[in-house]
C-alpha cells in the first residue's frame, strides 16, 4: 500500500492508496506544536496504525509546506517550527524501518495530477497553484524534478518584470514585500491573495476574490477592468515560465483555479508573450482538488 501524508501547520492527514492511487482510508490529526519528538511520534503512530489495519508495511511519502535540502538532509519548513531545521527523513526512516520520501506540497499536487489517467499522455506536466500563494511543481515522465537542493518549482519567488510593472503603472504599481525577504515576488500578485490585494490597491475597494468574481460575471465595470489587467499580468508572468520550461500541459490548482473564465482567457492572452514558434500548452483545472497533496505524496513511490 502507498501511504501519503499532507503535513500542514494545523493538521496532519494520512491517506492510504492502492497501486492504482485509489484511496482506501484516511485520518486527520492536529499538528503537534510542543516538540519535535511529539511531531515524530504522531507520524509514526499513524503509520503503525495503517500497517496494522492493512496487514502490510506501506511506503511513506510526505508532502511538506517547504522542502528537505537534498545536500544536507535538513528540512526547511518555516511554518512548522518544531520540525524546521531537523533531519526529518533520517529520523522517521530509522523509527519506521523503511525509506521515507518527501517533497514540497506543490510538487505533490502536480505529481497527483500528472498520474491521473487523463494526464499520463503528457511527458512534462507543470502544476501551478493559484491559492494563498503561487507555486509550482515540475513532473517529467511521472517523476518530480526538484533540482539540486530541492527548491525547483518555487516559481512564486520569481519577480515582476518590466512588462508587468509597465502594465500596473510605473508610478502606482503596488510593490509588496514577500516573506522570503525580497520584494515584488509573483507569490503576492498572481495568487488568490494577490488577486484581492491588487483589487484593493488598484480599484480602491477591499473585496474577497469571490465577490470580485461575482461582480465580474455580473458585468460590473470596475471588476471587468480589473480582471482584464489580472489576466494580462498572469499572461506576462506565465509567458516567461512557459518560455523557460516549455511544458506539454499546465494544471491549475488552488482556490483561484475555480475561476473558470481563466481557462478561456489565458490561451488568448498568452501568445503575444511567447516566442514566435511556441504554442500555448494545454491548460486545465486540477481534477483531484484537496486530495491532491496526500495522493501526490503517496505517488512518490510509483
Amino acid at each position: 500500500m502507498l501511504y501519503g501524508f499532507d503535513i500542514g501547520g494545523t493538521k496532519i492527514e494520512l491517506a492510504v492508496f492502492n497501486d492504482k492511487l485509489e484511496k482506501q482510508y484516511s485520518e486527520r490529526v492536529p499538528t503537534p506544536k510542543d516538540s519535535y519528538e511529539q511531531w515524530l511520534n504522531v507520524i509514526v503512530q499513524l503509520v503503525e496504525k495503517a500497517d496494522k489495519k492493512f496487514a502490510c508495511k506501506g511506503s511513506v511519502g510526505l508532502g511538506l509546506p517547504g522542502f528537505v535540502n537534498h545536500e544536507t538532509g535538513i528540512a526547511e519548513i518555516t511554518n512548522i517550527r518544531v520540525a524546521d531545521n531537523k533531519p526529518i527523513l533520517r529520523d522517521l526512516s530509522a523509527r519506521l524501518g523503511r525509506e521515507v520520501r518527501a517533497e514540497n506540497d506543490a510538487n505533490c499536487f502536480a505529481l497527483s495530477e500528472a498520474w491521473d489517467e487523463s494526464n499520463q499522455q503528457y511527458p512534462f506536466v507543470l502544476g501551478l497553484i493559484l491559492g494563498t500563494g503561487f507555486g509550482g511543481g515540475l513532473i517529467f515522465n511521472g517523476k518530480v524534478h526538484s533540482g539540486k537542493v530541492g527548491m525547483a518549482g518555487e516559481l512564486g519567488h520569481m519577480q515582476l518584470n518590466y512588462h508587468a510593472l509597465k502594465l500596473l503603472g510605473w508610478d502606482k504599481a503596488p510593490i509588496y514585500e514577500c516573506g522570503c525577504g525580497n520584494k515584488a515576488c509573483l507569490d503576492n500578485y498572481i495568487s488568490g491573495r494577490g488577486f484581492e490585494m491588487l483589487y484593493r490597491d488598484l480599484q480602491g475597494e477591499a473585496l474577497s476574490a469571490k465577490e470580485i468574481i461575482k461582480q465580474f460575471y455580473a458585468g460590473e465595470q470596475s471588476a471587468v477592468k480589473f480582471v482584464e489587467i489580472f489576466v494580462e499580468l498572469c499572461a506576462i508572468s506565465l509567458g516567461n515560465i512557459i518560455t523557460a520550461l516549455d511544458p506539454h500541459a499546465i494544471v491549475l490548482g488552488g482556490g483561484l483555479s475555480n475561476f473558470d473564465y481563466l481557462y478561456q482567457a489565458f490561451p488568448k492572452a498568452l501568445p503575444k508573450h511567447l516566442m514566435r514558434s511556441a504554442k500555448v500548452p494545454v491548460i486545465k483545472k486540477a481534477i483531484h482538488g484537496d486530495s491532491g497533496g496526500v495522493r501526490g505524496a503517496a505517488a512518490l513511490f510509483l
